[in-house]
């Protein structure tokens, strides 16, 4: 059973090919440009601004030498070029500008033409710089693998943008759904994008991204990765990603319609929407996990001192950082907002629930870590465990400064001080569930569940 196993997981068919990896490199060149994008038009002042639009055009010329230097071609870069400039279409709309006829024919045209064509360029030019560094006989990485830990990336992106929408509580600030003040979600115009508007808007175009790379990433391993529970699991996944967009609609409308009037936003989707996303994300970090080099690499399962033990605290551990995330959300999204005379009010059950299960899961977390820094003989897991002991060290400290913030808050301004604990106490606590989950899936890849017999107990030395 084990032996087959490892040939599946050692397959050659699994190293992907060319084209595979020049769609990975492509989405992440793409997914780098939206986070620069992102802090470009958030940034104050002019000069920040520009400077940050200018390092847009970075991700394109890093795309492309990659490219060259895997590949060593530079119709490489150029196709990393095309796969960029083809994603970007789902923003670009929001720059066209209707002509005297009211038609956005001309100005498309002329956008997307530009598109390609700076993409085309700039990747060309960095796949001529990469290939003075590409040598014969490279061994290509699993494109799979690499694609997995983007797509997971992108909605770690994702979160962080939920995370800012919740904490400027501009949730509601796009009233319809899935059109955007009666527009096409694609050619909402960038002008009128400001304020609470722009988080609410560039979170549902993330989520856009999120569901393209997310279906890019299945076909993939339907394709190449032979393993059927992998196929499964992505399957799955990609769902979980079309219910997780679905609700964010429902959060804001209550129900579908294409109206932007007579909707009833919703709470409770509200908290579902937001613990799943992270779920979501949990998933994309086990796929992740799961596609490395490091798990086709590994052999079979084997038996180590402990080792059911350490199996049985990384799940554990996954279920408590759930249930803290829920009570969490619970915390932020049942609250009654500040008013001009007073505060904001939150409900005692879930902040009190938020702080004690804080502690269980400090000690939990504190002691699966320990256990597994001990594992010298499996690197991995053991950087995991140095992992989470930094993460959870930090997310306990973002997490008191968060609660400090939020109780302080004189009145319905939001000072930046607070936003800012908040989306980091939420963004971390998204990447210690995902470490956590790679931890979980390395520990159940690499050791089995049977404990190494130990040497003979003092009792039975004596008799």
């Amino acid at each position: 059973m084990n032996h087959s196993t490892d040939t599946i997981i050692q397959s050659p068919s699994l190293q992907t090919g060319p084209r595979s990896v020049v769609v990975a490199l492509g989405f992440a060149t793409t997914v780098a440009m939206w986070a620069i994008g992102y802090a470009c038009m958030t940034a104050p002042g002019l000069v920040v601004g520009e400077i940050l639009f200018a390092l847009e055009l970075v991700p394109l010329l890093a795309g492309g030498y990659w490219a060259g230097r895997l590949l060593g071609t530079t119709s490489a870069g150029a196709l990393t070029g095309v796969v960029s400039g083809t994603v970007n279409l789902l923003i670009v709309g929001s720059l066209f500008r209707r002509g005297d006829d009211g038609s956005i024919l001309m100005s498309a045209l002329w956008w997307i033409i530009g598109l390609y064509a700076v993409s085309i360029a700039l990747t060309s030019i960095g796949a001529m710089v990469g290939r003075r560094a590409h040598r014969k006989n490279t061994e290509l990485p699993a494109a799979t693998g690499m694609f997995s830990l983007i797509a997971a990336g992108t909605v770690f992106l994702l979160l962080i943008t939920g995370g800012l929408v919740t904490g400027l509580e501009a949730g509601l600030a796009v009233p319809d759904w899935p059109n955007s003040f009666g527009h096409n979600m694609l050619l909402y115009p960038l002008a009128e994008m400001s304020g609470g508007i722009y988080y609410e808007h560039a979170h549902r175009l993330y989520g856009m991204l999120v569901g393209l790379t997310a279906l890019a990433l299945m076909i993939m391993i339907l394709v190449h990765d032979r393993r059927g529970l992998i196929r499964i699991l992505v399957a799955a996944v990609f769902i979980m990603v079309c219910i997780q967009g679905l609700m964010g609609g429902l959060r804001v409308t209550g129900t579908l319609t294409m109206s932007q009037e007579g909707t009833s936003p919703n709470t409770i989707i509200g908290i579902v929407h937001g613990v799943f996303g992270q779920v979501v994300f949990a998933g994309f970090c086990w796929l992740a996990a799961a596609s490395s080099r490091t798990w086709m690499n590994s052999p079979a399962p084997r038996s180590c001192e402990g080792g059911n033990m350490d199996r049985t605290l990384t799940g554990m551990l996954i279920v408590a950082l759930i249930t803290q995330l829920v009570l969490g959300a619970c915390y932020r999204h049942l609250q009654i907002p500040a008013t001009s005379e007073l505060p904001a009010h939150h409900p005692a059950w879930a902040m009190h629930g938020h702080l004690s299960f804080s502690v269980v899961v400090l000690l939990l977390t504190i002691f699966t870590g320990l256990r597994c820094m001990k594992r010298t003989d499996f690197p991995i897991i053991r950087n995991l465990g140095h992992a989470i002991l930094i993460l959870v060290t930090l997310q306990f400290l973002l997490g008191i400064g968060a609660l400090v913030a939020v109780l302080v808050r004189p009145n319905e301004t939001i000072p930046l001080w607070e936003l800012i604990s908040t989306s980091a106490h939420q963004a971390n606590g998204a990447l210690l569930l995902g470490v956590s989950t790679a931890l979980a899936a390395m520990t159940h890849r690499q050791i089995s569940r049977e404990d190494l017999p130990g040497e003979p107990g003092l009792a039975s030395q004596i008799a």
